[in-house]
C-alpha cells in the first residue's frame, strides 16, 4: 500500500505534461501547493480542499475536467493515507470517468483503484477491475494478483484459467505460486492436470513435501498406483524413512495394485525386527501374498499364520486357500488340524475328500 500511495503522489505533474488539454497556470500552482501539503501530513486539508475544486471543475471543458480528475487523485492519495481506501478507490473511479482523461492514464488510476478496493475487502470488485486492466494490459504479476483474489472469492474455474495464462508466462515458479496453483487445481476439479504438472518438476532432489503432496493429488484423483509407484521412490530415495510412512507405503500398495510389492516390505521388516511379529503384522502379510495370487508365499504365509495363532478359523482359512489353488494336500492337512479345534465347518470340508 505504500507503492502504491508513492505513486499516487508522484503521478500527478509527470503526467500533467503529457495529457491534453494544458492546464491553466492558476490550476497547476494550486496542484502542487496540495501536493506539498500531502507530502507534509496535511490530509485533512487536502482532502477537502481537493474535493471542492475537483467538484467545482468537473462540469466544465475538457482542460477543467482533466483537471478536476487531478484534484480527485490528490484526494485519494490523502484518504489512502487515513486508510480510507474504498473511499480513495471512489474519487479514482469518478477520475477515470471524466473527460479529457488519455487511455494510458485511464489504465494507470484503474490498476491503482483496484489494488485500492483489495486494501478495502472489496474482493470482487477488484476481481472485475483487474479482470478489466488485463485485457489490454500484459503482466504477469497481475495475473498472479488476480488468480489469487479468484481463489479467495472460491471462484475455482475462473482462477484455474487464469491460472494457466500465469503458468504459461512464468519461467520458473516460486514456492507460493505453487502453492497456489496446486490448490486451484485441486479446487477446480483437475486433479489430473494438477498431478501431471507436479510430477514434471519432481526429480531426486525433491524434498519430502513435494513426494507427498504429488502422492496425495494421485489418491485424490484416483489413481492409486501412481501414488503408490511415487510413494515406493520416496521411500527408495530416502526422503521418506518414519514408521507412518511406512505403513502408509504398505496401504498405498495394497489400494494400488501392487499387493506383491507390499508383502515384500513386509516380509524385510519382519526379517530384520523392524516390526513385530505378531498376529496382526502376520495376518497382513498373510492377505498381501493372497492377494497378489503367489500361491506358494501365500500359502506358506497362511500355514506361519495358522501356526502362530493355532485357531480353527485361521486353519480353515489356509485350507480354503490351498484347495482353491489345487494343493489338496495342504487343505487336507489343514482342515484335519481345524477340525481338532472343533470347527464342524472345517469337517464337512474333510468330507469331500473322501
Amino acid at each position: 500500500m505504500k507503492r502504491l500511495l508513492c505513486l499516487l503522489l508522484l503521478s500527478v505533474w509527470s503526467l500533467s505534461s503529457q495529457a491534453s488539454p494544458a492546464l491553466q497556470g492558476d490550476v497547476i500552482a494550486d496542484l502542487n501547493a496540495l501536493q506539498s501539503q500531502l507530502k507534509e501530513g496535511a490530509l485533512a486539508q487536502v482532502v477537502e480542499r481537493a474535493t471542492a475544486q475537483a467538484e467545482r471543475l468537473a462540469s466544465g471543458n475538457q482542460s477543467d475536467q482533466w483537471a478536476s480528475a487531478l484534484y480527485q487523485q490528490l484526494a485519494a492519495g490523502a484518504l489512502a493515507r487515513q486508510d480510507q481506501h474504498a473511499a480513495a478507490a471512489d474519487r479514482l473511479a469518478i477520475a477515470r470517468g471524466l473527460n479529457g482523461i488519455d487511455s494510458a492514464q485511464a489504465a494507470r488510476w484503474l490498476r491503482e483503484e483496484a489494488s485500492l478496493r483489495r486494501a478495502a475487502g472489496q474482493h470482487d470488485q477488484a476481481i472485475e477491475l483487474l479482470s478489466e486492466w488485463l485485457t489490454n494490459q500484459q503482466d504477469i504479476d497481475t495475473t498472479w494478483q488476480l488468480t489469487r483474489l479468484l481463489a479467495q472469492q472460491e471462484r475455482w474455474k475462473d482462477a484455474a484459467d487464469r491460472l494457466e495464462q500465469a503458468l504459461n508466462e512464468t519461467p520458473e515458479l516460486s514456492e507460493v505460486q505453487q502453492t497456489l496453483a496446486l490448490a486451484v487445481y485441486r479446487n477446480a476439479g483437475q486433479g489430473d492436470q494438477a498431478l501431471g504438472w507436479l510430477l514434471d518438476g519432481l526429480n531426486a532432489q525433491s524434498d519430502a513435501a513435494d513426494w507427498r503432496q504429488a502422492a496425495g493429488l494421485a489418491q485424490q484423483a484416483g489413481q492409486s498406483g501412481v501414488a503408490a509407484g511415487l510413494w515406493e521412490t520416496a521411500w527408495q530415495l530416502g526422503k521418506l524413512t518414519g514408521q507412518e510412512d511406512f505403513w502408509l507405503l504398505i496401504q498405498l500398495h495394497l489400494a494400488g495394485g501392487t499387493p506383491a510389492r507390499a508383502a515384500e516390505h513386509l516380509e524385510r521388516a519382519l526379517n530384520e525386527g523392524d516390526i513385530v511379529r505378531d498376529e496382526t503384522h502376520l495376518r497382513l502379510l498373510a492377505n498381501a501374498w493372497r492377494q497378489a495370487k503367489d500361491v506358494e508365499k501365500a500359502l506358506n504365509a497362511w500355514h506361519t499364520l495358522a501356526l502362530h495363532t493355532q485357531t480353527a478359523s485361521d486353519w480353515r482359512a489356509y485350507g480354503q486357500l490351498a484347495y482353491a489353488w489345487g494343493e489338496d494336500g495342504q487343505a487336507k492337512q489343514a482342515f484335519a488340524l481345524a477340525s481338532s479345534l472343533g470347527d464342524e465347518e472345517a469337517e464337512q470340508w474333510l468330507a469331500s475328500f473322501n
